[in-house]
C-alpha cells in the first residue's frame, strides 16, 4: 500500500469519526466523547488536509459546521452563514493569532483593541426581528440550514417578543446562546431522579433538549436563558464597534454577558484569560473558554473570513473538564464507617488542570447505571475543585471478555461479611471492632461519654495511638503503659497517669452503656438501653435470632439485622472477649415486667426544664421502659412542656396528644420508681 493511499484512507476514517460524533453532539443531543477528544480528531484532520489539499471534499468536517438538521422541524436557510470560531489552547496560540491579524494589516508599532467574551456552553441560535418584532427562531445547524424553532423561543423569558426602545434596524438578526443556568440545571435533574427519569448529563445537553421539544409547554417548563454575541443580517445602521453593538441590543432588551470586556493588545487578553479562569467555578453558568474578537467591525470586514470561521475572532479553550481514558480496574476501598466505595483505576489523564488516575463510582447502584466495566473507555469530567467522576461509558470502545462488577461478599480489608440492605444504596462492613479502616472511629465511639467514658483519651490521642499502632482495638486500651502514653505528644507523666487512672475507672461500666460502646449500626443509646432492659445480658442479646430481637421495643427488621450480623462476626465476638479479659464488667439487668412500666409509650420533651436537665429526664424515662422521642407524632403518647415550648407542643395539642409539665412528670416518675 503506498503512502498516499494510507494518508487517504486516514483521512476518509476521520471524516467518518467526526460525522458520526457531529450528529450524536448536534442532531440527537446524545455526546459519546468529550469535546477534547473530538478537538484532537479534528485538528489531526486539518494538519492532514493542510498537508494535502487534494484530499480536502466539500462534506468534510472541516469545511462545516455541524450536521443535518432534524427533519421534524421545519427547516431554515440563514442568509448569512454561522460560523464556527478557530480555537486557541494556550497563550502561544493566542500569541500567534495577534500576529497574523497584525501582519495582515501591517501593524507595527500599534495594539489592536479586543472585545472579550465568556464562552457560554449552550445552544447556539438566530433570531430574526422584523420591524422590532419576532419573527422566526433558527438553530445554527450546519452552519447554512438549521431548524425552525420559532414557537419554543418564545417560550424564553429572556428573549424579547417585541424590541424595546427605537432606533433599532428594520431588519434586525440575533445571534446568541441558549442555556441553562448551574442552579436550574440542578433543580431539573433533582425533579426527574424524584420521578424515576433519567438526569441530564450536563447543562448544555438538557439546554439542546429542552430547546428541541415538539411540544412547546415542555420547553416552557424549563429554565432557560438567552445571551447574545452578535448580528447576522441587519437592515439599518449599528454603532462601528462590536462592544458598542453589543450595548445597543441590550438597549432593545437583550440579555448580554455582563463580563464583557474592551482591551488592548494580546496582554490584555491575556489577563483577562486569567482573571476568568480563577472565578470560572463562581460562575452561574458554565462556560468553556473566552472568545476574543478585534473589536472595530471595519477592521473585521477588512481582515474577513476563511472557509468556516472568521479570521479576527478565535475561542480560546480552557483546560479540557472532559476527557476520554480507560478503567484498567476496578477496587473496592472501606471508609471510616466502614461503607465500602468501588473505584476506578485509571490509565492517567490530564483533565480540568491536574493529572487524573482514580475516579469514585460511589456505590453499585452508580456502576450498575453507568455499566462500567474494567476496560471500558469513559468520558471523566473535572469542574474546577471537585471529584473527578466518570460521565459515562464509550460503549463502542468496549474491548471483548470484560466482565459485569460484583460487589464482593467479604470486607477486602478484615474478610468480615458485607450487608447491604435493600431500600440502602451502600454496602457496609460489619467487622466495626476489627477492622482496620474503621478503627479510629469505632475507638472514638467506644470511648465517649454515653459510652464507655474514658475522659482523656481524645481524638487526636486515638488518632496518634493508632497511627504508632499501639491499638488496634478497644481491648488495646487496657494494656497501655505509662511509658507509651508520656512519650505521646503533647503528654506527659501526669496527663499519662490522668488517662490510665480513666481507662481503668471504666472497667466497672453498664450494660446499656457497654452495648452502646459497640458501635452497632442504628443502635444508638436509647435502642441499647431497651436491649439491656429487655435481655438483661450481653450473652442474651448475643444468642437472640431476628424474631426475638424484633419483640425488642424500638428494634425493628432493619436494626435487627444490623445486630443479627454484628454478633455473627467472629471477629466482634473476638474483641469483646478480650475486652472482657481485660477486666472490663457490669452487672446483668434482672428481666421482669414490673421494671419496664412504660414499656411500648414514647414520650417527648420540649421546652425548658427547671427542676430536671433534659438528660436526667431522658434517663428516667427510658429506665422506665420509654423510648424518649425528638419529634412529635401519632405514636407519641405523651409530650412533657417546659417553658417557652414551641412548635412540638402545638403540634401535640393538635394531634390530641396528652401534655404534662415539669411538676406531672417528676409526680408521675416518683410514682413509677416507687
Amino acid at each position: 500500500m503506498s503512502q498516499d493511499t494510507s494518508v487517504s484512507q486516514t483521512a476518509e476514517r476521520l471524516r467518518a469519526q467526526l460525522r458520526r460524533y457531529n450528529y450524536q453532539y448536534y442532531v440527537l443531543d446524545e455526546p459519546t466523547v468529550p469535546d477534547a477528544e473530538y478537538d484532537r480528531l479534528f485538528q489531526q484532520l486539518k494538519s492532514l488536509e493542510t498537508d494535502n489539499p487534494e484530499l480536502i471534499t466539500d462534506d468534510s468536517p472541516t469545511q462545516r459546521v455541524g450536521d443535518v438538521p432534524l427533519a421534524a422541524f421545519g427547516q431554515v436557510s440563514h442568509e448569512m452563514p454561522m460560523l464556527s470560531l478557530d480555537n486557541a489552547f494556550d497563550a502561544d496560540d493566542m500569541r500567534a493569532f495577534n500576529k497574523r491579524l497584525k501582519d495582515r494589516l501591517e501593524l507595527l508599532d500599534s495594539e489592536l483593541e479586543y472585545a472579550c467574551e465568556p464562552k457560554l456552553d449552550g445552544i447556539a441560535v438566530s433570531l430574526l426581528y422584523e420591524d422590532g418584532k419576532l419573527v422566526r427562531g433558527a438553530t445554527r445547524g450546519d452552519g447554512s440550514t438549521g431548524e425552525n424553532i420559532t414557537q419554543n423561543v418564545r417560550t424564553i423569558n429572556s428573549i424579547p417578543l417585541r424590541l424595546l426602545g427605537e432606533g433599532y434596524p428594520r431588519r434586525l438578526e440575533v445571534r446568541g446562546e441558549i442555556y441553562m443556568p448551574k442552579a436550574g440545571f440542578e433543580k431539573l435533574n433533582e425533579l426527574a431522579l424524584s420521578r424515576g427519569d433519567k438526569p441530564f448529563v450536563n447543562p448544555r445537553n438538557a439546554a439542546a433538549g429542552s430547546l428541541r421539544q415538539l411540544d412547546s409547554r415542555i420547553t416552557a417548563s424549563r429554565p432557560l436563558e438567552m445571551c447574545c454575541y452578535s448580528v447576522g443580517i441587519v437592515e439599518g445602521d449599528l454603532a462601528d464597534t462590536h462592544t458598542g453593538v453589543l450595548q445597543q441590543l441590550s438597549g432593545w432588551g437583550f440579555k448580554i454577558n455582563p463580563e464583557m470586556r474592551a482591551v488592548n493588545g494580546v496582554a490584555g487578553c491575556m489577563e483577562y484569560f486569567a482573571d476568568l479562569s480563577e472565578r470560572r467555578e463562581a460562575l452561574p453558568y458554565d462556560i468553556d473558554g473566552i472568545v476574543f474578537k478585534v473589536n472595530e467591525l471595519r477592521t473585521q470586514q477588512r481582515l474577513g473570513f476563511v472557509s468556516r470561521a472568521p479570521r479576527w475572532a478565535i475561542a480560546h479553550k480552557f483546560p479540557a473538564q472532559e476527557e476520554i481514558t480507560e478503567v484498567k480496574a476496578i477496587e473496592f476501598q472501606v471508609g471510616r464507617t466502614g461503607a465500602i466505595t468501588p473505584v476506578a483505576r485509571l490509565e492517567p489523564v490530564f483533565v480540568g488542570g491536574v493529572t487524573v488516575s482514580n475516579a469514585t463510582l460511589h456505590n453499585m447502584d452508580e456502576v450498575e447505571r453507568l455499566g462500567v466495566r474494567a476496560g471500558d473507555s469513559v468520558i471523566i469530567r473535572r469542574a474546577g475543585d471537585v471529584i473527578p467522576q466518570i460521565v459515562s461509558v464509550v460503549s463502542e470502545r468496549r474491548p471483548e471478555g470484560t466482565k459485569p462488577v460484583v460487589m464482593p461478599d467479604t470486607c477486602p480489608v478484615c474478610d468480615s461479611a458485607v450487608m447491604r440492605l435493600e431500600d440502602e444504596a451502600v454496602a457496609r462492613c460489619t467487622g466495626g471492632l476489627s477492622c482496620a479502616a474503621q478503627r479510629k472511629e469505632a475507638l472514638k465511639h467506644y470511648i465517649s461519654r454515653k459510652a464507655m467514658d474514658i475522659d482523656g483519651l481524645g481524638e487526636k490521642l486515638i488518632d496518634g495511638l493508632v497511627e504508632r499502632e499501639l491499638v488496634h482495638s478497644p481491648a488495646d486500651l487496657y494494656h497501655l503503659k505509662h511509658l507509651q502514653l508520656s512519650k505521646m505528644e503533647r503528654m506527659g507523666d501526669k496527663s499519662a497517669v490522668n488517662v490510665l487512672n480513666s481507662i481503668d475507672a471504666s472497667k466497672q461500666t453498664e450494660l446499656p452503656r457497654f452495648i452502646y460502646a459497640l458501635g452497632i449500626r442504628e443502635v444508638g443509646e436509647a435502642t441499647a438501653r431497651t436491649l439491656a432492659m429487655h435481655f438483661g445480658s450481653l450473652e442474651a442479646v448475643q444468642a437472640a435470632d431476628e424474631e426475638m430481637l424484633q419483640q425488642t421495643p424500638d428494634v425493628g427488621p432493619v436494626v435487627a439485622r444490623y445486630i443479627l450480623s454484628f454478633f455473627r462476626q467472629p471477629h466482634n465476638l473476638e474483641v469483646i472477649q478480650a475486652i472482657r479479659d481485660a477486666g472490663v464488667s457490669w452487672s446483668n439487668i434482672e428481666v421482669s415486667e414490673q421494671t419496664v412500666p412504660l414499656d411500648g409509650q414514647t414520650w417527648v420533651l420540649t421546652g425548658t426544664l427547671e427542676q430536671l436537665t433534659r438528660n436526667e429526664a431522658k434517663q428516667r424515662l427510658q429506665n422506665l421502659g420509654a423510648k424518649v422521642a425528638g419529634s412529635v407524632s401519632k405514636k407519641t403518647s405523651y409530650v412533657v412542656a417546659g417553658a417557652a415550648a414551641g412548635s412540638k407542643l402545638e403540634k401535640a395539642e393538635s394531634l390530641g396528644i396528652d401534655v404534662l409539665d415539669e411538676a406531672q412528670l417528676i409526680e408521675r416518675l416518683t410514682e413509677l420508681e416507687g
